[in-house]
């Protein structure tokens, strides 16, 4: 329910499902005792027990008059986001944003995006901004209705969708706010944002919308060649964590690796060991390194089950140099087969099924001359990845039981 910056009378009935106190208390409850045509009155569910804090709103607004301390709270609240409305224009020194506010829709998506990279080129500029934002966000929250915050409710809504855009791109957020200031924006959102248009936002980036695989060579290209540097790396780093880490549910070696060779170019960029120029062409070919083991299960005639075995046995040198690919695979192959011969129900919290299956992933290794030495490693990265994908094998012999 929006509580403020608009009016509805013909509202009857309200919910009262967050605490709310004073001034916030009363402008809520004041939306259903408007008057309107056949409503006879208003009616208040309240949810949490907020009677004392209504007794209290009630018995300051009766000695007062209506007028007190809300408003001055008010108008501290206004010279705060007034001040941090200052701060936040700041960091756009040198960037012409005004012109959003005059733009088509089509332009809008080409200013957020060239504000973003302009953010992003600051010293410590994602933090900061996304910090500052956030304080000016909470400081219009509690001024709004008042005249001077609905004067710069644009500007707040265009600082808001740039932080939006950080925060989405951020793999170590949440991507998520506070849920009341983020009703208070949404209430003044500026509309010039709704349009019967279709935009699309690929054109706004400056990259061809792709109609293949997100990590193919044509897409991979588009986004080295996109005039904001900043942001293909924050879309490059995003698309490729999201590879990632839908990898780790399957395959514990592959995403290990591949993680640790993301996180290395992140790190050498942020060290400035490296410009953003490299870091972007570190991360395309990462990008082209996970298309190549995407397609190597298919070239060695295995699964994707039996792959994520075939990586967990095959990284050491010297297991490779003992055994050879085709030996190599054709022990994972029948690991993969004897830990689903012993998939059940809660297996791997099975003491005794766990121990069978390691001598079973012991007796293998050895039969196979798997390196002596690396026998006991081996062994449990197996257990690892036995384990990874437990819960599905387990749902699949279920699924073929019931339908034998």
């Amino acid at each position: 329910m929006w509580l403020t910056g608009f009016d509805v009378p013909c509202l009857h009935t309200l919910y009262i499902d967050k605490p709310m106190k004073g001034h916030n208390l009363m402008q809520a409850i004041a939306r259903v005792n408007r008057v309107y045509k056949d409503k006879k009155g208003g009616l208040i569910v309240d949810y949490l027990g907020i009677a004392s804090d209504l007794k209290q709103a009630l018995a300051f607004y009766a000695a007062a008059g209506g007028k007190g301390e809300p408003a001055v709270a008010q108008e501290q609240a206004v010279q705060l986001m007034l001040t941090k409305l200052e701060v936040v224009s700041q960091m756009f020194h040198g960037f012409a944003y005004e012109e959003y506010f005059a733009a088509d829709t089509g332009k809008k998506l080409s200013i957020i995006l060239a504000a973003e990279e302009h953010i992003l080129g600051l010293e410590n500029g994602r933090k900061r901004y996304i910090n500052e934002v956030t304080a000016l966000s909470q400081a219009f929250s509690l001024a709004i209705p008042h005249e001077q915050a609905m004067e710069v409710k644009d500007k707040v809504a265009f600082f808001q969708a740039i932080k939006s855009r950080l925060v989405k791109f951020d793999s170590t957020g949440t991507g998520t706010t506070d849920a009341e200031m983020e009703t208070a924006i949404k209430q003044v959102i500026d509309q010039a944002l709704v349009t019967e248009q279709v935009i699309d936002v690929f054109d706004a980036a400056g990259i061809k919308k792709p109609d293949i695989s997100i990590l193919s060579d044509e897409f991979l290209l588009e986004v080295k060649n996109m005039q904001h540097k900043n942001i293909a790396l924050e879309v490059l780093k995003k698309l490729l964590n999201d590879e990632i880490k839908a990898r780790t549910k399957k395959n514990l070696i592959q995403s290990k690796t591949l993680m640790e060779m993301l996180e290395n170019s992140i790190t050498k960029y942020h060290n400035k060991i490296i410009t953003a120029a490299e870091v972007i062409d570190e991360l395309i070919n990462l990008g082209k390194e996970i298309q190549a083991m995407d397609q190597e299960p298919q070239e060695m005639g295995l699964s994707d089950y039996e792959y994520a075995f075939y990586t967990a046995i095959a990284n050491n040198e010297s297991a490779r140099e003992v055994m050879g690919k085709e030996k190599l695979r054709e022990l994972a192959v029948v690991l993969y087969q004897k830990v689903r011969d012993n998939a059940s129900i809660d297996w791997t919290i099975k003491e005794s099924v766990k121990a069978k299956l390691k001598v079973v992933v012991k007796r293998l290794l050895r039969q196979y001359g798997y390196p002596p030495d690396m026998q006991m490693l081996a062994t449990e990265t197996v257990l690892k990845q036995a384990e990874l994908i437990a819960d599905e094998l387990t749902r699949k012999e279920g699924l073929l039981n019931s339908e034998s």
